[in-house]
């Protein structure tokens, strides 16, 4: 058992871990990358890439069925699950040989095994119960993601009641589904199964879907579910779950009252609870408030020379902003002159159910509690000449500006394609970008870019 010397050592190969060790290997650093499972973490394994390669599939079947909107006529459409799911298996597994690659290709050193600091500037990586690495390095990085959490009582069993990781390998589609949770996840496999068949409920506790969003963007998400097929309810909780041979007996309680949900499946998408346990934080300064791992500005831990980054570190839960937060801790680490702290209200939200979601920056009630005089623009997708001809005129683009500096302090959308341009306000967010600098910007025309543009 060798001991082996570092510069920096990363605890996890996800979108946050891989994307630190790359970074930190380009500036020189001599890198040792840790991962017990699969490279590219959750995200590209069991999260956001296969879950897009369901939602294509269900988009290009829902498409199919309303093909004679566009003149064309497709007879006996139909669909086959297992090949449905084989496809999207073996996207997440490409690319999990990308990473592999790129690591590789880097000059990171990466161990199979499960990691725990052994002591100030020690790491001990252990594969089935035994120890094969002991390393020691300056810096350590820990990014060992985070996974669903379970709600006493409600706990998922993989065959009646299922996490996202079961929900990601149905050996098939429930006549009856029931999903407890309406953020990006559950929202997400609803309108999948919607998609194909399934008669699905949604229930949320909070009192509107997708909690996060800007309020006027959740309304018309509800009324799209809705319009859909879906059953939503809202201000809801679930209270029990009983199981039959072949379905689940859900009680719902709303309004006062409580009713009885027999469905086929149930989807838990409640949250993510940070994976803390056998990291050896026992005995270092760090500090874990309600599973996330507590940090600074730098992703600094409480422990020298320690650091935290992605979901364990807390929200926003997204890939993009581990990649982001990794990058700046390693930059920081290396001592470049030009890092700046990562900025929350700069990074975007995609949710890519039917009609897609995404918003960056701050909601219009936000901006008003933070006390800003705002100015909130509008255009909807049924005066674009582009989502007409695309046949989804349904949507709606939203800006909140200062009304006294012109700032643009939140955009917020719903509609085709939304996820891909909200990077263009992304953009304008990090170049400070005021509402006469996009009126001056010229859009293409025709696209859906101009909705942005006019509002």
């Amino acid at each position: 058992m060798a001991e082996t010397s570092f510069d920096l050592v990363v605890i996890g190969g996800g979108p946050g871990g891989y994307v630190a060790a790359i970074r930190a290997a380009q500036l020189k650093m001599k890198v040792a990358l840790v991962e017990r499972e699969h490279l590219g973490g959750i995200c590209l394994n069991w999260g956001c890439i296969p879950t897009k390669a369901l939602l294509r599939s269900a988009e290009i079947f829902e498409n199919i069925k309303h093909a004679e909107a566009y003149g064309l006529s497709v007879s006996k459409a139909a669909f086959d699950l297992e090949k449905i799911v084989a496809r999207s298996r073996a996207i997440a597994g490409q690319l999990n040989g990308g990473v592999g690659h790129l690591l590789k290709k880097n000059k990171v050193t990466v161990f199979d095994g499960a990691a725990k600091l052994d002591g100030p500037g020690k790491v001990r990586v252990e594969k089935d119960g035994k120890a094969i690495a002991a390393l020691t390095a300056k810096n350590i990085i820990l990014a060992p993601g985070a996974r669903a959490r379970t709600l006493p009582g409600l706990e998922p069993d993989g065959k009646l009641v299922w996490t996202y990781k079961n929900a990601l390998v149905p050996d098939s589609v429930p006549k009856r589904l029931l999903v407890v949770g309406s953020g990006a996840i559950g929202i997400e496999f609803a309108s999948f199964f919607n998609s194909l068949g399934s008669d699905v409920t949604v229930v949320e506790v909070l009192d509107r879907v997708l909690p996060v969003e800007d309020a006027e963007i959740s309304a018309l998400a509800h009324k799209a579910f809705v319009k859909e097929g879906m059953t939503i309810m809202t201000s809801a909780t679930l209270t029990a779950l009983k199981k039959g041979k072949n379905d689940v007996t859900a009680t719902v309680e709303a309004g006062g009252k409580s009713q009885n949900i027999t469905v086929d499946r149930v989807i838990l998408a409640v949250g993510i609870v940070g994976n803390v346990e056998d990291l050896g934080l026992e005995g270092t300064r760090i500090k874990v408030d309600r599973t996330h791992i507590e940090i600074d500005q730098w992703s600094q831990t409480g422990e020298p020379g320690v650091y935290a980054i992605g979901d364990v570190a807390g929200p926003p839960w997204l890939a993009h902003k581990a990649s982001h937060e990794g990058i700046i801790c390693v930059e920081k680490i290396a001592g470049l002159k030009d890092v700046h702290p990562l900025d929350p209200s700069r990074i975007p939200g995609c949710t890519y159910c039917r009609p897609q979601i995404a918003s960056v920056g701050l909601t219009e009630q936000a901006a008003k509690d933070k006390g800003h005089s705002v100015k909130v623009g509008r255009f909807p997708f049924m005066a674009n000449g582009k989502a007409i001809a695309l046949g989804e005129p349904e949507g709606l683009v939203k800006t909140v500006f200062d009304a006294k500096t012109g700032e643009l302090l939140g955009a917020h959308m719903i509609g085709a394609e939304v996820t891909e341009l909200i990077q263009g306000y992304g953009i304008a967010k990090t170049l400070e970008t005021t509402e006469a600098d996009l009126m001056h910007t010229v859009f293409p025309h025709p696209t859906l870019s101009e909705m942005m543009h006019e509002s």
